[in-house]
């Protein structure tokens, strides 16, 4: 994938106002102001447009947690299920490297890391599935302790029967209905 890392005015303010609606739709940040939000938002562009490219990925960027002793806010795909376009993918290259028919077009590690977004982890799953059910059709590849993938597995989650569950399955599987989920810290 070749991502153009630059966005148009027009881009910037589009992303910017679907951000500052999803902010003000979910009230769970009484302390915060958006306009705070927006200003360290347009501060780094980089991280504006990463949070573009989950957008136009189907991942719904949202607000997550805010940390205040470090003052970064965290955002995440916040899409009911995994998104779209990010699924159909393995673990990481290791995984599609060891792959001998039927290889993915690439890994999540590789697209998180063109998109400058990080894969959300297992404490972040569990944040996010507090706020509503996701991934009750889909599961999403989660960041994988290094013990894990040592021994040529990777973990995902998803939300059935009322409840989270994380998985693993080898590194080197991927289906359609398993894609990834992106944490952006700013």
């Amino acid at each position: 994938m070749s991502f153009n890392k630059n966005l148009t005015a027009q881009e910037i303010e589009s992303i910017l106002e679907i951000l500052k609606s999803r902010f003000e739709v979910q009230k769970r940040f009484e302390e915060l102001n958006w306009a705070d939000v927006e200003k360290k938002l347009e501060q780094n562009l980089d991280k504006l447009w990463s949070l573009n490219e989950m957008e136009k990925t189907g991942g719904e960027p949202n607000l997550l947690d805010f940390n205040i002793n470090k003052k970064e806010y965290i955002f995440c795909d916040s899409s009911k299920e995994s998104p779209a376009r990010r699924r159909s993918l393995c673990y990481d290259q290791q995984a599609l490297a060891a792959r001998k028919k039927f290889k993915p077009a690439a890994s999540v590690k590789e697209v998180a890391a063109e998109m400058g977004i990080e894969l959300m982890n297992e404490e972040h799953y569990r944040k996010l599935q507090t706020l509503n059910e996701f991934d009750t059709k889909t599961s999403s590849w989660l960041e994988t302790p290094k013990h894990i993938r040592k021994l040529g597995g990777a973990i995902f989650g998803d939300f059935r029967y009322g409840q989270v569950f994380i998985y693993h399955n080898g590194a080197d599987s991927y289906y359609a209905a398993r894609g990834f989920r992106g944490i952006v810290k700013i």
